[in-house]
Formats: structure tokens, sequence, C-alpha cells
């Protein structure tokens, strides 16, 4: 027999009877001299002897005690001897031939011989572990089969290595080695757990850690290892699931920062299968992100093509995504504000467009609806718009339509009374209309009073009230258009008497009538006409006394004009300003003379100073001009005399020369010198000379 393998599960109490463990040897049994994992095999000899002793021919058995009593010979002639001979006799022929008797004697003595030396070489061989009756079993054995078992290296096979070893007493000579195995198998199972727990399968390594029995000294490591597993596993569905948070808030750099955080985590499964999952979840909720995004700025541009491909842009978002609720979110969003769009334009009164964009809304922004409700009152409202009594009543017919369980049901029955009422307005508008358009005062007078029957609580006060306004404006028009007429053409004499007698005319126009606005606007003209025919002379009189040089004389008299808001206050004022300009112009010119006079640095500073307050206007500017270029000069002068002693005094002198002025550049390029001379340069280092070289440098190589 070959040493087998142990199969996947054994039965403890399984086997063989207790008669067939019998063939063990009783050193095999109870492991008293056999050799570690080489039992032996119990001898079978007494129950061969027994087969072949009563398969023996006749002629092999022994004959009666009565014979070997009576020390009778085997082939005396007894009774028994004849009696056996003839039974020899009853044989079958070929029983009774010699030839074959004398082979089979051969033959039998030679078999036996064979086999026995055959037994003898025989070696024994290892246990058939299912088959063993293991409460007989020896400790060897156990121990033999417990590693047979656990070389499987499955959870089930270590589980029962263990339960086959750890039953043995704890005095036997073999339990510090059993000890170590048991130990080596616990550390093994939860190995196998760690695998499952590397692969993802937390539960199961857990279960699998568990089944470690209780009172084996490895169970100390069981505790340790899960919450190890679990701390490491919560850890990690913290991080994933706090990504997915930022994922579907849309922040996407730090959904993928917590992403890369898993990578630093002691698990496969998480930091392998799971990194690369949610690094795909984010790279496609990122696209989609991007898509809602473009999706949202397109709606806010609040054209109805844009909110359209919003739309198509949301619903492209599929379910996979973590941007997808918030895509469905968005869709009704765009949806509304279509309709709000398209209420705009109703409101506008533009009903035709705004039932093309309600009739565009798509239905999967699930606002039906409610736009079935918009299109009801829209349509409607558009019939009412029409303006005659046909219009009104289909409208009405439209609105009547609308069901009791509509939600503008209620909407639809108060325009429903207000076109009712607006029926008898529309009548009486018509009418009226009509009068007014022959155009004269009794017909607009009639007009005015068809109107006047619209009560002011009526739909169509508000229009009855616009109409009155126009057409009592023609008639005050018609009425009082003669007055203006004649005004004017009394006042196209322009002298003070015609235009007096045309305003007079014109103020026959009351306030309030249709031509009040324009008759004080032709009224205020020929005032102001009146009022320059009055002030000229007294202008013209202060030029004159200005012209003369005498400017005092001629401000006085012309701030009697700029002082009165009359027609010629405004150019009155400005020959005050520009007269009252030429005196200062003077006295500043004047006083920088004198200041100049005294020929000091500071003197000649302050007389540019006046002298350029001469205005460019005056004739006096270009003997300012003049002034100045001397007084640089001669302030240029001083700086360089007192810079012969006094650089820094020179320096001061200088830079008080006005840009502009004759000896401003003169000024700069004497300033440069000075701070040169007092802030010299230093002298450049000479630099060191190249060593000669061995050819010329325009010489090649080769003299090429």
């Amino acid at each position: 027999m070959t040493e087998r393998d142990i199969p996947d599960s054994w039965s403890s109490a399984s086997g063989k009877e207790p008669d067939q463990n019998k063939r063990l040897s009783r050193t095999e049994q109870f492991g008293e001299t056999q050799p570690f994992d080489v039992p032996a095999t119990g001898s079978t000899s007494k129950s061969v002897k027994r087969r072949k002793k009563n398969d023996m021919p006749l002629w092999g058995k022994k004959l009666p005690k009565a014979s070997r009593r009576e020390g009778l010979p085997i082939n005396s002639h007894s009774e028994e001897t004849t009696q056996l001979s003839r039974s020899f006799g009853k044989l079958p022929r070929w029983m009774k031939s010699w030839v074959l008797w004398s082979v089979l004697l051969m033959l039998i003595p030679g078999s036996v011989g064979f086999l026995s030396i055959a037994m003898l070489l025989k070696l024994p061989t290892a246990p058939n572990c299912p088959s063993i009756f293991w409460p007989l079993a020896s400790a060897s054995v156990r121990l033999h089969c417990a590693q047979l078992a656990a070389s499987k290296q499955t959870v089930n096979d270590l589980l029962q290595a263990i339960a086959l070893v750890k039953e043995l007493p704890q005095n036997h000579p073999l339990h510090g080695e059993i000890d170590r195995f048991i130990e080596e198998w616990s550390r093994d199972i939860l190995k196998l757990a760690d695998q499952s727990f590397q692969t993802g399968n937390l539960e199961e390594a857990i279960a699998t850690a568990r089944k470690i029995p209780e009172d084996v000294a490895a169970y100390k490591l069981v505790d340790e290892q899960i919450n190890k597993w679990q701390s490491i596993w919560s850890k990690a569905e913290a991080t994933y699931n706090g990504a997915i948070a930022e994922v579907k808030e849309r922040r996407w750099q730090s959904a993928f920062m917590l992403s890369a955080k898993m990578l630093r985590v002691d698990n496969q499964y998480w930091a392998g299968t799971k990194y690369d999952q949610l690094n795909r979840l984010i790279a496609t909720a990122r696209e989609d992100g991007d898509k809602l995004g473009k999706a949202e700025n397109l709606a806010n541009s609040q054209v109805v093509d844009n909110l359209l491909e919003a739309i198509k842009l949301a619903e492209s978002i599929g379910q996979e995504s973590y941007i997808y609720q918030k895509a469905q979110e968005a869709i009704p969003a765009f949806g509304r504000k279509m309709l709000e769009l398209a209420q705009a334009k109703l409101d506008k009164q533009d009903a035709d467009e705004a039932l093309n964009i309600a009739r565009q809304i798509p239905e999967i922004t699930k606002l039906q609806s409610e736009t079935d409700d918009f299109i009801a009152i829209a349509d409607a409202k558009r019939s009412a718009w029409i303006g005659n009594v046909s219009g009104l009543e289909a409208a009405i017919a439209q609105a009547q339509q609308i069901d009791p369980s509509r939600r503008v049901y209620n909407e639809a029955q108060e325009l429903i009374a207000r076109w009712q009422l607006e029926i008898e307005d529309v009548a009486n508008l018509e009418k009226a209309r009509i009068l007014a358009s022959q155009g004269t005062v009794p017909n607009l007078t009639a007009a005015i009073a068809q109107v006047q029957l619209i009560p002011a609580s009526n739909p169509r006060a508000t229009e009855a009230r616009q109409e009155m306004g126009r057409w009592r404006a023609q008639v005050e028009t018609i009425e009082d258009q003669p007055y203006l007429e004649r005004a004017e053409q009394i006042a196209i004499f322009d002298d003070i008497n015609s235009l007096q007698a045309a305003i007079a005319q014109a103020s026959e126009i009351r306030r309030g009538r249709a031509l009040y606005p324009e008759a004080r606007k032709k009224i205020r003209t020929w005032i102001g006409k009146i009022q320059r025919i009055q002030d000229q002379p007294y202008l013209d009189q202060a030029q004159e006394l200005a012209n003369s040089g005498n400017l005092t004389a001629a401000i006085n008299l012309a701030q009697q004009i700029a002082s009165s808001g009359r027609a010629l206050s405004q150019e009155a004022q400005a020959a005050v300003n520009d007269w009252q300009g030429q005196i200062r112009t003077r006295e500043n010119w004047k006083k920088a003379q004198e200041v100049g006079a005294a020929g000091t640095p500071e003197a000649l500073v302050e007389a540019m100073r006046l002298a350029d307050r001469v205005s460019n206007n005056s004739i006096l500017r270009m003997d300012a001009n003049l002034a100045i270029d001397q007084w640089s000069q001669q302030l240029l002068e001083i700086a360089r005399s007192q810079g012969q002693s006094d650089i820094a005094r020179g320096m001061d002198i200088a830079k008080s020369i006005p840009r502009g002025s004759s000896a401003y550049s003169a000024a700069q390029e004497q300033i440069r010198a000075w701070q040169e001379f007092l802030n010299p340069q230093p002298a450049p280092q000479p630099q060191p000379q190249p060593e000669s070289l061995p050819f010329s440098p325009s010489t090649t190589i080769n003299g090429q």
C-alpha cells in the first residue's frame, strides 16, 4: 500500500469497524516502538494459515485420533484406508491423474516460499488517514495525518489538523512539538484570513479568524488582528465616502486629494481595486460635471435655444454618474426658466412668442401639466387681445374649456368674468372710435361722451380714459390753434410792440390745454427778443468803455445786466469775467516787474512765478515771456558765480530756474557738471591681456 492524501473532510469516528483496525500491530496502534511518520503494519500470518488449512485436499488432512493412538501407519490397510480408497475411486478422472498432482506438489511449496520472502522484504506503509478509527489512533498517527491535512493550506484542513492533535494530554511526550505545530497552523489560518481581507472580503476574513479555537495559544492574536482590519477598513471606507461626497458637490480637486490617500491604505483591495474605481468614477463625474456646468451657463443666458441645449446636455448624463441626481434636478429648473421666458412675453402681450416658447418645453422637464395650463390661458388671452367683441367671445369659449381640476381653473373663471364685462365696453369703444374718426369738434365731443359710459371699475376703463384724453387734445388743438397762428403772424415784425402783442395773443391759451406747452415755448422766445432789444445798448456801451481802457467802469455797467437773469445775462457775465482777468494780469505783471528789480535769486524766482500768471490771451504775455527768459539767464549767472565758492548753493539756485525758460537747459547741464565733480566715477581697472596664441586668430587648422 502507498501513502495517500487525506480527503477534504474526515469524520473523527468514521472508518472501518474496530475489528478491521486489528490488522494494525500493537506497536502501530500505541506508538511504542515505530518511528514518526512510519508506523508498522500488523502481521496477518495466522489468518493465512487458517485459510490454507481449510483449503487443503482430502489427502492432506490428518487421520483420526484413534488411528494415531493405535500407531497405525498412514498406508496400512485398515478399514479407514479402505474407505478412503473407495472415496478416491469415486473422484473424477482428472483428479486421479498423477501428472497433475505432481505438478501441484511442485508449485505449492515454491509459491508459499515466494510469498513468505515477499512479505519479509515488504516495507511498512503509511496509515490510510481517512479510514483510521481516531479514538484508538496513536499520537504519531494523529500528528502525521494532521501534517498531511495542514499541508493543503486551506482553512478547513488547518482546523482539522489542529483538532486532530489538540486533544492529546498535556503530559504526552510529543506535546511540545504539537503546540509548536498548532501555533504555526493557527498563524496560517490568520494568513489565509488576511488574504481574504486583502481581496476585499472583510466579513469572510473575520469569520475565518474566529474559527481558530479559543483554547489555543494563538487565539490571543485574533482580536488584535480583527481590530486592525476593522480600523483599516473603516478609515478607507470613510476616505472613499468622503471623496464621493466631494464628487457630488463637484469639488474635483478635493476628491482627487482624498483618492490619493487611498494609495497609503494597508489593504490591496482599497489601495488597488477601489482606488482605480474611485479615480475612474471621479474622472467620469468630472466630465459629467463639466457638461452640467456648461448646461447651467447656457441656461443663464435666458435664450430659448440655449435652454433647450442645456436640457439636452443634462439629459445625456447617465444614471451611473454621481452627477445624475443633480442633472435630473436641473432639468425641471431649465424647463421652468423657459416657462418664465414665455410668461415674460405674455406679460408684454406677445402671445404668439409666448406660445412658441411654451410649446418647445420638452416632456422630460416634467412640467407638462403647467405648460398645458399656460398654453390654455395664453391662447385665450391672445384671442381677447384682438380687441373686438368676436375676439373676446372666442377667448371666453376657450377659457370655459379648462377643466375644474386644472390648476388655472380659478384664473380662467376670473378672466371669463372680466371678458364678459369687456364685451360691453368694447362695443362702446368701437362706437366712440367711429364718431371720433370724423375729426370734428361735435363728433369728438360725442365720442368722449360715449366712452364716459364705461365705468371706472371696468377692465377697459384705462383704455377708455386714454382714448378720451386723445380726443380732448384734438378738440383743444382745434379750438386753440387760431390763437397761436395769429400770435406768430404778429411777432414776425420783431419789434418790441409786435412781440408784446404776440405774447398777449398766445397767452389766451390756458394752462392744461393741449397747445399750452407750445404756446409757452413761443412766449419765452419772444420775451428773450424783447430783452435783447432793451439790454444790448448797455452791453455795447460797456464794451466801448473796456476798449478805451476803463475796465472798472465797463465791469460796473455790465454787471447790472449779468445779475438781472435776462436774455443777455450770460453774455454780460462772460465779458465781466474777461475784464476782471485783464485787471489781474496787469496787476501780476506790474508786481513781477517790481519784485524782479531787486535782483536777488529769491526775488527773480518770485518775479518769474508772477509773470507766468499773465494770461496767454493778454497782449502782455509776450512782454512777460521776454522778462522770464531774461530773469532766468540772470539767475543762471548768479548760480555759476555762487558755485565757484559754494557748489551746493549754486546747484540750489540753478534748480530754481523754471522749465521752459531760455536758461533751463544750460542750468541742467551745469547741475550735472557739478554733480560729476562732487561724485567722480572710479577709473576703470585695466583688463588682463590674453596670452599670445601660437597662431593668428584668422588662421584655421591645417591652413584651411
